[in-house]
């Protein structure tokens, strides 16, 4: 069964702005500090003017309250310091420190504008254990939290629902429920505890149902044909009877290790070879499963609070440790070298976790023959090509190591593609016989070309302001156009193909491609050779051929 902590922050915006005037020791515009023992508010605009979204507890005891009007409260208040809510940084702040408090588990997910987007919840199952109980570790939570300025209530429960509602309503501000209590304990707190709805909530007070024991013991058919689905809905999450799915700030790994380091670490050696350590624990559980890791994530936990997280993507599956730490040690200095994404330590990482998000089968291979200095193998030799894409990839970013694939088409320049290097290997057609430039120039170029007939082969062309005279040619090779393109093409235009068939289908797109070629391979006096062709059958598909230069010999 899941073990759920609950993380309530209290006036959350209040106490994000004043964290952050705190950390950056920012000044207002008027250049006077909030003062957070005056009251204090955070407002925003609606259509009747500005109402107050947030306050500290000492606007709270001039009787202010969420939702009232600012200028009733200033007159109500006297002194009172508003500044406009930060909706997105408080929502950005608060991803932030969930994506911190991975470092207790790797499922973290902040709240939603459901439940009052101010907290996030952590699935401790089988993590507690590391930090010696439950008690324990939302105790080691909230002390770090407060040293962040952060007042919080936590609570575990088995269920989401009852987390939350302990969070907010139980008399402590650290609660840890047994499994299985959930009725009994949420039977004494307000309907509220429920995350329903304000008109939900307003309806079930005025018919008498003031706690959630009220509703426990009532028969359910009425409650369904009086109140939306919510109300059952939310008693059922509640309780266990229903599911609620939570959605992890960050996708929950197939392995993953953590180590919690004595004294705070800043150098690059250090972190590698701590990652290093991980990688090999970690090869011990994928090698029993016979699986590799194909991605993986390294994230490191700052003293103050900060996260930095390296991800990896690898050609081939591996356990090997000496590899996933080369290709870290290459992250890291790429990072560095680059000002905009510069690698900050901080005041050092107090915790390293290693996760593997993404494994495949990786059945073990014979290597007796290449441990005894025998000829590689073609594993190996794939073995050797992977690493050496990987550490293209950590050098010069994921998406910049490229390799070309084939595709069907017997247009030259249409013939291959660019595409990202992965683990899987397309045939390319058989070679022939037939000759083919080493260069193949990226678009073919005019050139002026003489010949004794309009269809023989050339015996002089002008190309980029130098004059060749062609000493010897071969061919021509005929490639005809790709006309069943032109007419999927046509027909996808018209909508008729049969109407395509009937009236021809004249060619959308390039042009040349419509046309006939006639390739020749001619060498000049000084023995450079070059790849002419002539578009184009003189008689039937034109009246003047157009010649191109379109690659070279070595």
């Amino acid at each position: 069964m899941s073990r759920i902590v609950s993380v309530w922050l209290p006036r959350w915006p209040i106490q994000r702005f004043l964290a952050a005037q705190a950390l950056a020791n920012q000044v207002t515009p008027s250049g006077t500090p909030i003062d957070p023992e005056q009251p204090f508010v955070l407002a925003m605009a609606t259509t009747g003017g500005l109402h107050i979204v947030a306050l500290n507890e000492a606007a709270e005891d001039r009787g202010l309250s969420v939702g009232a009007p600012v200028a009733d409260a200033r007159a109500k208040a006297g002194f009172l310091q508003m500044r406009p809510v930060d909706a997105a940084a408080d929502d950005a702040a608060l991803r932030r420190i969930a994506l911190w408090a991975t470092r207790y588990t790797p499922t973290a997910s902040p709240w939603n504008e459901d439940n009052g987007a101010d907290g996030f919840f952590l699935d401790i199952e089988g993590a507690a254990h590391l930090f010696g109980g439950e008690e324990k570790l939302i105790a080691d939570l909230a002390a770090r939290l407060k040293k962040f300025g952060l007042a919080a209530r936590l609570a575990v429960a088995a269920t989401p629902g009852a987390a939350w509602a302990l969070a907010h309503f139980h008399e402590q501000p650290l609660f840890v429920l047994p499994a299985g209590e959930e009725a009994s304990a949420l039977s004494a707190l307000p309907v509220d505890a429920l995350r329903l709805s304000p008109d939900t909530r307003s309806t079930l007070r005025r018919l008498g149902f003031k706690t959630v024991g009220a509703l426990l013991d009532k028969p359910r058919a009425p409650f369904a044909a009086r109140f939306a689905a919510e109300l059952l809905r939310r008693l059922d999450q509640a309780l266990g009877r229903g599911e609620e799915p939570l959605a992890p700030i960050i996708a929950p790994p197939v392995y993953h290790s953590l180590h919690y380091l004595l004294e705070p670490i800043v150098a690059q050696d250090a972190i590698i070879a701590r990652a290093r350590q991980l990688m090999q624990s970690l090869a011990k559980v994928l090698q029993r499963d016979d699986a590799g890791a194909r991605a993986l994530r390294l994230t490191l936990y700052r003293v103050d609070g900060a996260v930095e997280s390296i991800n990896i993507a690898l050609t081939l599956p591996t356990r090997s440790a000496d590899h996933v730490a080369r290709l870290l040690a290459l992250k890291l200095e790429a990072k560095e070298s680059r000002s905009l994404d510069f690698f900050d330590a901080g005041f050092g990482f107090e915790a390293i976790g290693l996760a593997i998000t993404r494994a495949e089968p990786m059945p073990a291979q014979q290597i007796a023959l290449k441990s005894a200095g025998l000829a590689q193998d073609a594993a190996d030799a794939a073995e050797d090509y992977a690493a050496l894409i990987d550490a293209l990839r950590q050098r010069l970013g994921p998406h910049r190591v490229r390799r070309f694939t084939p595709i069907e088409s017997h247009i030259p320049e249409s013939a291959e593609t660019s595409a990202p290097v992965d683990n899987t290997e397309t045939a390319w057609p058989l070679a022939d016989d037939r000759p083919r430039p080493l260069l193949l120039l990226p678009q073919a170029e005019p050139t002026e070309v003489t010949a004794l007939v309009p269809d023989g082969p050339p015996r002089r062309f002008s190309w980029r302001g130098v004059t060749y005279d062609i000493t010897g040619a071969q061919g021509p090779e005929r490639i005809g156009s790709e006309w069943w393109r032109d007419l999927s093409a046509h027909s996808r235009a018209s909508g008729n193909p049969e109407l395509a068939l009937r009236h021809g289908a004249p060619h959308r797109g390039n042009e040349r491609c419509a046309l006939t070629r006639d390739y020749y391979l001619v060498e000049d006096s000084a023995g450079h050779r070059f790849w002419l062709y002539r578009e184009g059958l003189y008689g039937r598909e034109t009246t003047q051929a157009r010649w191109y230069v379109h690659g070279l010999f070595a």
